[in-house]
């Protein structure tokens, strides 16, 4: 296949040009031996710049400071290379990733399984803070009523479940961003061996996104193959079902049990249920 030109070669990455910008800054910001009038220095009116054609006098000792250069100030010259093999013309090919994963059956099945987990957590989630809510207004009503020895022991309840629920949800949490995790490493895998087959067959040594091509003709763009053959490799994914911890904690209304020592959790109190706030102890 003979070797084509994409008329993109001679853009550069937006990384590329700052570094450009900032080289071509530095020098001029980075001049030395400048002269800047000062009010209030000197004796009349501050230090003045010396006339063109005279040059200004250094203390002998600013000038001696200076230390030597390494070397003698003198370079060696690198020794020339022996002559390599010359890279291959380049075969460009763009592809749009973004685009294959909205046609692409195995993507769209993950995106959906998680967004009803999360869903599902979230109804959980709110779920359980309203039961917090509403205990903590039983108890704000029966303090009157109530010895105080158990009024403290429901609120030690109390306040167990809602740290035990704490953890149980950032575990429900984390598992699903393992999942999503577990599931796209697959997908770039798979769709990384498509893009290369296709490649193959087309004779194409370089591919690029193209969200980082300016303009190229269609002949360039193997989004339409690739996003079929890609479909045709993976068509689902295997995703791992909820554990049983997936239950919403405390549903049935009774309070957790203490752990032993009374002890907690560490960091308890933090994560996804922070919104309902234990009852106060008096």
């Amino acid at each position: 296949m003979p070797a084509q030109r994409a008329s993109v070669s001679s853009s550069a990455p937006t990384a590329s040009v700052c570094a450009l910008l900032l080289a071509a800054a530095l020098p001029a910001a980075a001049q030395p031996n400048q002269e800047w009038f000062v009010p209030g220095q000197g004796g009349q009116g501050g230090q003045q710049r010396p006339a063109q054609g005279q040059q200004q006098q250094r203390p002998p000792q600013q000038q001696q400071q200076r230390p030597p250069q390494a070397g003698g100030g003198r370079r060696e010259a690198l020794p020339s290379l022996p002559p390599g093999q010359p890279p291959p013309t380049a075969v460009i090919g763009v592809v749009d990733v973004p685009e294959i994963q909205r046609e692409s059956a195995a993507f769209n099945q993950v995106r959906e399984e998680l967004e009803r987990r999360r869903q599902r957590l979230n109804e959980d989630l709110q779920r359980e803070q309203n039961s917090w809510r509403e205990q903590q207004q039983q108890l704000a009503n029966q303090r009157a009523g109530m010895p105080p020895d158990q009024m403290r022991q429901r609120e030690r309840d109390l306040q167990d479940r809602i740290t035990e629920s704490q953890r149980i949800f950032r575990e429900r949490s984390r598992a699903i961003e393992q999942v999503a995790q577990g599931a796209l490493v697959e997908i770039e895998q798979a769709l990384g061996m498509v893009i290369r087959q296709v490649a193959a067959s087309r004779n194409v040594n370089m591919v690029l996104p193209r969200p980082l091509v300016i303009f190229n003709e269609p002949p360039f763009d193997l989004t339409a193959e690739v996003s079929q053959q890609f479909n045709r490799a993976l068509r689902s994914v295997s995703i791992p079902p909820e554990s049983a911890d997936a239950a919403a904690p405390g549903a049935t209304g009774a309070p957790a049990a203490r752990p032993s020592g009374g002890s907690q959790q560490p960091g308890a109190g933090q994560g996804p249920a922070t919104t309902g706030q234990p009852a106060q102890r008096r």
